[in-house]
């Protein structure tokens, strides 16, 4: 089976053959798979009224149990949302009254932001949608494929870290 990134491999063997461009084989791959998935992921967000870092952001205080609070760098490192993305999403959450922010009795110059009643219902009601979308995107691959994917993600994430970490 021959996919996009194939004709792309082949227009570079054919224009450079000097260079060993394999290595845009699974980053080319990655992209256009996570490109979908994104896509995929917005349509049922988007149908509770959310994008993908503010349902990242309610999840994350979701699934860190009662009593549903966390500071912003909390946030920041629980969730896949970067760390200039927190403000803002927390300054629109607020906005619509999914979460509250108050002042941290542990560090008087911080915050700690708390899952409302209103965000809590939201979040639970997005959840089911979100896992049956995961696993309607999963569906072609078997439960073998799933674990060996997850683990060579693992490792490539950790690989990326890395040469980011080690970059002049």
């Amino acid at each position: 089976m021959t996919d996009h990134v194939d004709r792309i491999l082949a227009q570079w063997a054919a224009a450079r053959p000097d260079l060993d461009v394999a290595a845009m084989a699974v980053l080319g791959r990655l992209a256009r798979a996570a490109r979908l998935a994104d896509a995929r992921l917005g349509v049922t967000f988007a149908a509770h009224g959310l994008d993908a870092a503010s349902f990242d952001v309610l999840a994350t205080l979701r699934r860190n149990g009662e009593p549903f609070r966390l500071t912003p760098t909390e946030i920041q490192q629980s969730a896949m949302v970067t760390s200039s993305a927190i403000a803002q999403r927390l300054n629109r959450l607020e906005l619509d009254g999914l979460v509250l922010r108050s002042p941290n009795a542990a560090d008087g110059r911080g915050t700690v932001v708390s899952l409302t009643p209103e965000g809590r219902a939201l979040i639970d009601r997005a959840l089911p949608d979100h896992v049956a979308n995961q696993e309607r995107m999963l569906a072609g691959l078997t439960d073998a494929q799933r674990a060996a994917l997850a683990t060579l993600l693992q490792a490539l994430a950790e690989s990326l870290a890395e040469a980011t970490a080690s970059r002049p």
